[in-house]
C-alpha cells in the first residue's frame, strides 16, 4: 500500500516529531513524488521542506496548513494546500492561531496539576522544541512523567472533548477557514471527516461554504469507508484527496509518508482540480 502523494503530513514546527527535513527525506526514500506539509495553524517549516527536496528531484512539495474549525459542539480540521506562504491574511490569523494554542496549552497544564497530575509547562515547551505546544506535547510530558503509558491513554484520559484535562480554544468558523484558504491561492479540503461528529451534515455546510475537496483516502481506513467517502465526495461535487496525517509518533494507528491507498487517478483529478480554481500547481506535478 503506497502512493505517490501524501497531501498531511506534520513535522516538529508544530504536534510532529521529525523536523521538516527529516519528514522529506523519508518521504522520498518511500517512492513520495508530491509531500504537503501540512502543520497545525503555522506555515514555519515549508521553507525547510523546499531545502531538503532540493536533494530529491522526484520530489515536490506542496505548501500546506492544517486550521481547527469550530462547529457548535463540534471540531472540524481543514487542509490548505498550494497555499502562498506569503499571504498577509493568511500569516496574521495563523499568528493569532498560534498564540491562543499557547494559550490553551497553558490552561491545560494548569487544570492538570489542579487535579493532581504532576507536569511542567516547561516540560510540555521542551516537546515542542520551538513550535506552538499543542496537546501531543501535552501527551509526551505526561507519558515522561508516568502519568500514562501512550498517547491514545493520554487523550482518552485527560485530553480529548469532555475529559478532566481539556480546554476550549479559540478557533476558526468554517466559512471563515474556507475563505482564508482561497484568498491564499489554496484549495480547501475537508481532513479526517469522521473525526467530526455527523460528518456528513458537516460535510455539506463546508460544500455550500466552498470547501473543494474531502480526504477520502486516510491512513488505514478500510474500503467500505474508502467508498462512503468517495461517494460523499461525488453527490457534493467535491474532488477526493489522500493523506497519513503522519507525525512520528509511536502508535499502532501511525502510518508512514505515502502509506496510503490513494489511487494515482484521484491524485491526477485533484491536481487538476486545483489547477483549475487557478492553484499555483507546480508544472511538474503530473
Amino acid at each position: 500500500m503506497s502512493s505517490i502523494a501524501d497531501f498531511h503530513t506534520h513535522s516538529n514546527c508544530s504536534d510532529g516529531v521529525l523536523p521538516p527535513s527529516e519528514v522529506v527525506d523519508l518521504a522520498a526514500a518511500r517512492g513520495v513524488r508530491m509531500l504537503a506539509l501540512t502543520d497545525h495553524d503555522t506555515l514555519d517549516g515549508i521553507a525547510q521542506a523546499q531545502a531538503a527536496a532540493e536533494q530529491h528531484p522526484d520530489l515536490t512539495i506542496v505548501p500546506g496548513v492544517e486550521l481547527s474549525c469550530e462547529f457548535p459542539g463540534n471540531e472540524v480540521h481543514l487542509l490548505g494546500l498550494f497555499v502562498d506562504t506569503t499571504n498577509p491574511p493568511l500569516a496574521r490569523a495563523l499568528e493569532l492561531m498560534q498564540t491562543a494554542r499557547e494559550d490553551r496549552g497553558r490552561a491545560m497544564v494548569e487544570r492538570l496539576q489542579d487535579i493532581g497530575v504532576a507536569i511542567e509547562w516547561e516540560r510540555v515547551e521542551a516537546m515542542a522544541a520551538g513550535g506552538p505546544p499543542g496537546r501531543p506535547h501535552i501527551a509526551r510530558a505526561l507519558i515522561e512523567a508516568g502519568a500514562v503509558a501512550s498517547i491514545e491513554e493520554a487523550f482518552e484520559r485527560y485530553l480529548a472533548r469532555g475529559r478532566s484535562g481539556y480546554v476550549e480554544r479559540a478557533r476558526l468558523g468554517p466559512e471563515e477557514a474556507i475563505e482564508l484558504v482561497h484568498r491564499a491561492g489554496g484549495l480547501a479540503v475537508f481532513a479526517h471527516p469522521p473525526f467530526s461528529d455527523d460528518f456528513e451534515a458537516v460535510a455539506e455546510r463546508l460544500a455550500a461554504a466552498g470547501v473543494d475537496a474531502i480526504e477520502v483516502y486516510y491512513r488505514d481506513y478500510p474500503p467500505e469507508r474508502v467508498d462512503e467517502l468517495a461517494a460523499l465526495a461525488r453527490r457534493l461535487g467535491l474532488c477526493a484527496s489522500g493523506g497519513s496525517d503522519f507525525h512520528a509518533f509511536d502508535r499502532q494507528a501511525e502510518r508512514a509518508p505515502g502509506e496510503i491507498a490513494f489511487p494515482d487517478e484521484a491524485v491526477h483529478w485533484l491536481l487538476e482540480r486545483a489547477r483549475d480554481l487557478g492553484c499555483a500547481v507546480p508544472a511538474g506535478m503530473r
